[in-house]
């Protein structure tokens, strides 16, 4: 599985981005997508992924400012991120898991969101 993520960008404070992330290869009703992010200086942390049931989690506060969607025919999974914040600055990362095989885990590049004041 390869995963293309796309959209970052430099952003002032209450503004809005949306992230894309294309995935290829051996994709599967068993793949699993989500979002996770890391900031300068701390580890990388979960924003939000779909669950094997088709439901959503969100950790922390991002509910209700960032929303998890997904286009099936294109295999592609958007993070919609409104009124941004300055702790928001950070490399986001697209993640796939195979449902029912842990260790099945693929990572895509990164993409930097940069918010500004």
């Amino acid at each position: 599985v390869q995963l293309q993520a796309s959209g970052g960008g430099l952003v002032q404070a209450g503004g809005s981005l949306r992230l894309s992330c294309a995935a290829s290869g051996s994709i599967d009703s068993k793949i699993v997508m989500g979002w996770y992010r890391q900031a300068p200086g701390k580890q990388r942390e979960l924003v939000v992924t779909f669950t094997t049931t088709g439901g959503t989690n969100y950790a922390g506060s991002y509910k209700g400012r960032f929303t998890i969607s997904r286009d099936n025919a294109k295999n592609t999974v958007y993070l919609q991120m409104n009124n941004l914040k300055r702790d928001d600055t950070a490399t986001y990362y697209c993640c796939a898991v195979r449902s029912g095989r842990p260790t099945d885990v693929y990572w895509g590049q990164g993409t930097q969101v940069t918010v500004s004041s």
